[in-house]
C-alpha cells in the first residue's frame, strides 16, 4: 500500500556531535569540500543512496551509529572543526562589508526556481542555476541577500527513457523537513502564513519554509498547507506545472506573497526591510504592484508616486532572447484578479495597462510580464553583451522613437560559483599549488606550478569518474573509453538549442565516432519540457541513433540531468559543445563550468561565448547567417563543426608528446587562467552590486526622504512632461565656425530654438548628438552626445540654446539635436521613451 505522506524521523546527537544539526541545516555544505566530506565519511555507501544531502543522512544513519560516532575522538574533532569553520564564514567581514561608500542595506532576490543542490530539485536548467549560484556567491562576498522564491513539492520532474528513446517524467513528493528546510515561525511558534484573496470569494494560503544558503536565507513559499483548499493546495505542486490561471496563481504567490514573506521574515530577523528588490525574470513582476499598494495604503501615495518610488530600486533581469520564453496571460483574466481586492487601493485599470502590449503590432489582449517587469523596474539588464544588445531590440518598442542602442537595458554577463562547479581534484591542486580554490587570481599557464603531467592526470581522473558513472547509470560495462577526446553536450531541449543537429550527416558522425586512429566520443544529457513534445522527439531521435551497433558506445544519452549530474559531466568532457540558433542563447553558463574544469568550448558564438571566445580558449563554429533557409542554415552549421572536430580538434588532442597533448594541454591552461578571471558568479555579483544595486539603493533613498518629498516630485514631473510633450518641438536649428573643407580641431557652433510649450528649461534637455555616419547617412552607435545651454528667457514661446563642439572625429561626420526630458533620478536620458528630434 501507498503511504499518503512521508518524512523523516531523526534521531537524537549527542552533545559532543550536536553541531552536526547546524552543518545539515546551512547549504554551504554543498560547496564545502571538507564539510561535504565530513558527512560523506560518516557511512560512504549511504551518502550516496541519500542523494548526497546531510539532512537525509543524519535521518537514516540509525542511532547506533551515530552513538559511535560520538565517541570517536577523531571524527568529534573535525565536527568541532568545521563548526568553527562555519561559525567564522557566517560572522566575519567578507569583500562587501569593505566596500567604502553608499551601498544597499538589503536586498530581496525574487525567483521562480533556485539550483543550490541536487538534492533540492527546485530548478529546471540554466535560470535555477544561476539564481543558486548568485545565492552562494551573495553568501561568499559577505553581501545582505535574501531569496525569495516558491518550494514546489514535486520539483521539476525525473527523466527516464523508455525502450523507444520517449522521455518519461516522474513526480516525486519532497519532504521539507527531511531536506533540511525549517518552517518560518512567530515567537510563539505558530508558522507564519502569507494570505492571498483571490477571484471567487478564495483565499490562498503559504507557509513559508527557509533554506540558510550560507549568509543568505532563501524563502520557499508552500501552498501545500491545511488552511487551502484542495485545489489551491495544488498552486505550488511543481515547477512550470500546468498552464493558464495556475501558472498566474504560482507568479501571485511568487510576487505578491513574496513581499509579504520578505516583510514577516524582517519582522522576525530584525533584517532592515530590503533597499533594493531583484526580480530574476518576470514571473516575480507582481512584487512591484504589492509594494505600491504597500505605498497608496500605508503611506497615502498616489499611484503615480507609488510608481516612481517602486521604480527607484527595482532592479530587473531578462534571461530570454525570444519572445516565446515570455510568460504571457489573458488581459481579462489579469483584470479579474486585479479587481479581486488582492491589491487594496492600486487602480486596477491602471496596474493592468503596465503589463499590456499597447504599441503598434503588439496584442492589446495580452498580459506581458516582462513588460511588466520593465515598467516596474528603472534598472533594467541583460545577462551578456550580445543578449543585453538582442534585448534592446525586443523591448526597443517600449521606448518609441528611441535608436535601438539607447534603450535603457544594460548587460551584466552571467558568472558560475567555481566552489560549486570546480571538481575535488581540480580544487585539491589549486590549494596544493596557490593556497586556496579561488580561481580568479589564479595563473595556471605556469609549468613551473603546476607540470603538464599533473595537469593532464587530473584530466585524465575527472575523465575516468565520467565513463565510470556513465557506465553505472546505463549498467553498461563497455561504453566510453576514457582515452579518447570526449565532447559534452547538455541543457534543456528546446528546439532552438539543436540537441540534434551533431545529426545533420550520421554518416560523417559515424566516421568521426568510430575513427580507428583517433576516434571521438559524445556525451549529451537534458530534459524537455513535459508539455514539448517537440523536444521530446529531438531527444528520441538522440537516443535512437546512439543505439545504432554501428556508434554504440561512442555517443550516450544519460538521463535525468541535474546538478549532481552536472559535477560529473562538466569536468569529465575534454570539449563542450553548443550549438544553438544565434542569437537566442541568452548566456548558457554550462559552458562556464566546463571551462573552468579545463574543458575547451566548441560553441557558435552565441551568449557569453561570444564576449569572451578569443582563439585560445576553444573553437567557434561559423554562424550561417545569410542562407536562404532554415535548413542550408543547419546544413552549413553542421558541416563546419564537423569540420572543426576532424581537422582541428582531433589533430590537437591526439598529437601527443610523452603520451600527453602539449597544444592541447597550452589552451587548458589558458582557458583555465582567463575564463576563471571572468566567468565566475563572484564577478558577477561584484558586477551587480556596483553597477545596479547601489544606485538603486541610492535612488530609493533619495525617492523615500522627507516623507517621499522626491517621489512625489518625480511623479509630478513625469505627468507634467508627459501631457506637454506633444507640442514640444525644435523650430530651427543653425550651424557656424565649420570652413567649406572641415579638419579635426575645427569649432562647430550650434544653436536651437525649441518650443517648450510650458515646460521650463530644468525639464528640458537639449542636445547635440554626433558622430561617424554610415552610408545612408545614420550616425553610427556608439554617438557622442552634449548638452546645448539655454540663452535668456524664451520669446514668443521660443527658447534659444547653443553649444560649441571642437571636431575631434576624423571621416564621415553628423549631428543632429534633439530635446528629451531631463531629472536628476532618471537613470538614462530616454528613460521616459519621449524624445523629440530636429526634422
Amino acid at each position: 500500500m501507498k503511504a499518503i505522506r512521508t518524512f523523516t524521523v531523526r534521531p537524537v546527537l549527542a552533545d559532543s556531535i550536536r553541531p552536526l544539526d547546524t552543518l545539515a541545516a546551512n547549504w554551504r555544505w554543498s560547496w564545502s569540500r571538507a564539510t561535504h566530506a565530513l558527512f560523506a565519511s560518516m557511512d560512504p555507501g549511504l551518502w550516496d543512496s541519500v542523494g548526497e544531502n546531510p539532512a537525509r543522512m543524519l535521518g537514516a544513519l540509525g542511532q547506533e551509529r551515530l552513538d559511535a560516532l560520538a565517541a570517536d575522538d577523531a571524527f568529534v574533532e573535525r565536527v568541532r572543526e568545521e563548526a568553527e569553520r562555519l561559525d567564522a564564514y557566517l560572522t566575519g567581514d567578507r569583500w562587501y562589508q569593505r566596500v567604502t561608500g553608499e551601498k544597499p542595506a538589503h536586498i530581496a532576490y525574487f525567483s521562480p526556481e533556485f539550483g543550490v543542490d541536487g538534492s533540492l530539485p527546485q530548478y529546471s536548467g540554466g535560470l535555477g542555476i544561476l539564481a543558486g549560484d548568485h545565492l552562494k556567491s551573495a553568501s561568499d562576498l559577505g553581501v545582505p541577500l535574501t531569496g525569495v522564491g516558491l518550494f514546489y513539492r514535486a520539483g521539476y520532474f525525473r527523466q527516464s527513457i523508455g525502450d523507444d528513446g520517449w522521455q518519461r517524467e516522474s513526480y516525486p513528493l519532497l519532504d521539507p523537513y527531511g531536506l533540511g528546510l525549517t518552517l518560518l515561525r512567530e515567537a510563539d511558534g505558530a508558522p507564519v502564513e502569507i494570505v492571498l484573496e483571490v477571484p471567487g470569494g478564495r483565499v490562498l494560503h503559504a507557509r513559508v519554509w527557509v533554506a540558510d544558503i550560507g549568509r543568505v536565507p532563501l524563502l520557499l513559499l508552500d501552498s501545500e498547507t491545511p488552511s487551502n483548499t484542495e485545489d489551491l493546495a495544488r498552486v505550488t505542486d511543481r515547477l512550470y506545472g500546468g498552464g493558464g490561471e495556475h501558472r498566474l496563481l504560482q507568479e501571485l504567490l511568487l510576487g505578491v506573497g513574496g513581499v509579504r514573506a520578505v516583510r514577516a521574515w524582517c519582522r522576525i530577523s530584525g533584517r532592515p526591510t530590503p533597499d533594493v528588490y531583484h526580480t530574476n525574470e518576470g514571473h516575480a513582476g507582481f512584487q512591484g504592484i504589492e509594494r505600491m499598494s504597500e505605498l497608496i495604503t500605508h503611506d497615502g501615495l498616489t499611484f503615480e508616486a507609488a510608481l516612481a518610488q517602486v521604480r527607484a530600486p527595482t532592479v530587473f533581469t531578462t534571461h530570454t532572447p525570444v519572445p516565446a520564453g515570455i510568460d504571457r496571460f489573458p488581459k481579462d483574466l489579469i483584470a479579474s484578479y486585479l479587481a479581486s481586492g488582492l491589491l487594496t487601493g492600486v487602480d486596477p485599470q491602471r496596474a493592468l495597462a503596465l503589463g499590456l502590449e499597447d504599441w503598434p503590432g503588439g496584442d492589446p489582449g495580452v498580459f506581458n510580464m516582462a513588460v511588466l517587469g520593465l515598467h516596474l523596474g528603472q534598472h533594467a539588464n541583460g545577462v551578456s553583451l550580445l543578449h543585453g544588445s538582442v534585448s534592446r531590440g525586443m523591448f526597443g518598442q517600449l521606448w518609441p522613437g528611441v535608436d535601438t542602442d539607447e534603450v535603457p537595458i544594460t548587460s551584466i554577463t552571467n558568472g558560475v560559483h567555481p566552489p560549486t562547479w570546480l571538481h575535488p581534484a581540480l580544487k585539491a591542486v589549486s590549494e596544493r599549488v596557490f593556497g586556496d580554490a579561488h580561481v580568479e587570481t589564479h595563473d595556471w599557464t605556469d609549468t613551473a606550478l603546476v607540470s603538464d603531467r599533473e595537469l593532464w592526470d587530473v584530466k585524465q581522473t575527472m575523465k575516468g569518474e565520467l565513463v565510470e558513472h556513465a557506465r553505472r547509470m546505463l549498467g553498461q560495462d563497455t561504453i566510453l573509453d576514457p582515452e579518447v577526446l570526449t565532447i559534452g553536450f547538455a541543457r534543456r531541449v528546446p528546439t532552438y538549442k539543436r540537441l540534434t543537429l551533431m545529426l545533420r550527416d550520421p554518416e560523417r558522425l559515424t566516421k568521426l565516432l568510430t575513427d580507428p586512429e583517433r576516434p571521438v566520443q559524445i556525451v549529451v544529457a537534458g530534459k524537455s519540457h513535459p508539455a514539448d513534445d517537440s523536444g521530446k522527439i529531438l531527444i528520441q531521435q538522440l537516443v535512437r541513433f546512439s543505439r545504432d551497433p554501428k556508434v554504440r558506445g561512442r555517443i550516450v544519452f544519460l538521463p535525468d540531468y541535474d546538478i549532481t549530474l552536472a559535477k560529473t559531466l562538466y569536468p569529465g568532457c575534454d570539449v563542450w559543445l553548443n550549438n544553438p540558433l544565434r542569437p537566442l542563447e541568452a548566456c548558457g553558463t554550462s559552458g562556464m563550468k566546463a571551462a573552468l574544469n579545463g574543458a575547451l568550448n566548441l560553441s557558435i558564438l552565441d551568449g557569453w561565448w561570444d564576449e569572451w571566445f578569443d582563439g585560445r580558449n576553444g573553437w567557434a563554429i561559423p554562424t550561417a547567417d545569410t542562407s536562404a533557409s532554415d535548413e542550408e542554415r543547419d546544413d552549413i552549421e553542421a558541416a563546419a563543426m564537423y569540420d572543426l572536430i576532424e581537422h582541428q580538434l582531433v589533430p590537437a588532442f591526439y598529437e601527443r608528446e610523452d603520451g600527453m597533448p602539449p597544444r592541447w594541454l597550452s589552451m587548458v591552461r589558458h582557458t583555465i587562467t582567463e575564463l576563471g578571471t571572468k566567468a565566475t558568479s563572484d564577478r558577477m555579483v561584484r558586477d551587480y552590486v556596483t553597477t545596479l544595486y547601489a544606485p538603486a539603493a541610492a535612488h530609493d533613498a533619495a525617492l523615500r526622504a522627507d516623507d517621499f518629498a522626491l517621489a512625489r516630485e518625480v511623479a509630478g514631473f513625469t505627468t507634467r512632461v508627459r501631457a506637454a510633450w506633444g507640442a514640444v518641438h525644435i523650430a530651427n536649428v543653425d550651424s557656424t565656425g565649420i570652413p567649406q573643407q572641415a579638419q579635426a580641431g575645427d569649432e562647430l557652433e550650434v544653436r536651437a530654438v525649441v518650443a517648450l510649450d510650458g515646460l521650463s528649461v530644468d525639464d528640458v534637455a537639449v542636445q547635440l548628438v554626433y558622430g561617424n555616419t554610415d552610408t545612408d547617412d545614420a550616425i553610427c552607435a556608439p554617438h557622442q552626445v552634449i548638452r546645448l545651454e539655454p540663452q535668456g528667457a524664451a520669446v514668443d514661446g521660443l527658447t534659444t540654446f547653443t553649444g560649441t563642439l571642437p571636431l575631434a572625429v576624423t571621416g564621415t561626420f553628423g549631428y543632429t539635436v534633439r530635446a528629451v526630458p531631463t531629472h536628476p533620478q532618471l537613470v538614462s536620458d530616454v528613460e521616459l521613451g519621449l524624445v523629440t528630434y530636429a526634422s
